[in-house]
């Protein structure tokens, strides 16, 4: 189930910074401004950029307001896929997806700013729930593929279920985060979500105490 994954060559490194360097830019325009005053010239302008550079990475404007990283998703599924195979899949998508939530600082500024931007462009968030319903039907895809090579057949409706759930789980953690849990990073908030999955969802309690460390480191 595993391959040899190609390092990162500079072009790659530059072109990722490029693009996060110009959603950076349009979130932090749209959040001031509201995204249907910010211009394509005014994204380029503030990444340092020229405008037929964003379109070397954008179809049009709003699709620098709807992913943070595009790359995101394509780490994830890989993750899924290289996971040990003894890694059971809930945790194997619970791993890949920890491992790209943002970390403190910079990464969590940028996702609140975002998620005020979405909340005043009903636009923009439609385009953005119709982007993450692409990335979890992709990710429902790996997750069976990874079933399969397991010796599973017909795995049914599990890799869509394990696949909406690990974004929901995301949303949640970072939810709570921003909500005041903001002594804990976000990673271990997601892992928290899983374990109560991982639990069966019992009732919150003293009896329902959840073990996630030998599930989940």
């Amino acid at each position: 189930m595993t391959g040899e994954q190609r390092p990162e060559g500079l072009r790659d490194r530059k072109k990722r910074a490029t693009h996060r360097a110009l959603t950076e830019a349009a979130v932090r325009l749209a959040a001031e401004h509201g995204a249907e005053n910010v211009t394509v010239e005014a994204i380029s302008e503030a990444a340092g950029v020229s405008p037929r550079t964003f379109f070397n990475y954008f179809d049009n404007r709003d699709e620098a307001f709807v992913m943070i990283d595009a790359d995101v998703a394509d780490r994830v599924r890989r993750a899924v896929l290289d996971a040990p195979p003894e890694r059971p899949p809930l945790w194997a998508v619970a791993d890949a997806y920890a491992a790209e939530l943002p970390d403190p600082g910079t990464g969590h500024e940028l996702w609140e700013l975002r998620v005020q931007v979405l909340r005043r462009s009903p636009h923009l968030l439609v385009r953005t729930l119709g982007a993450h319903q692409a990335d979890e039907k992709r990710l429902a895809g790996t997750i069976a593929a990874r079933v399969a090579a397991a010796g599973c057949a017909d795995p049914g409706v599990y890799p869509r279920l394990l696949a909406a759930v690990a974004n929901t789980a995301a949303r949640v953690a970072m939810e709570h985060w921003s909500s005041g849990d903001r002594e804990r990073p976000v990673p271990e908030i997601f892992r928290e979500v899983f374990g109560h999955l991982a639990a069966g969802l019992p009732a919150p309690g003293p009896a329902a105490a959840l073990t996630t460390t030998s599930a989940g480191s």
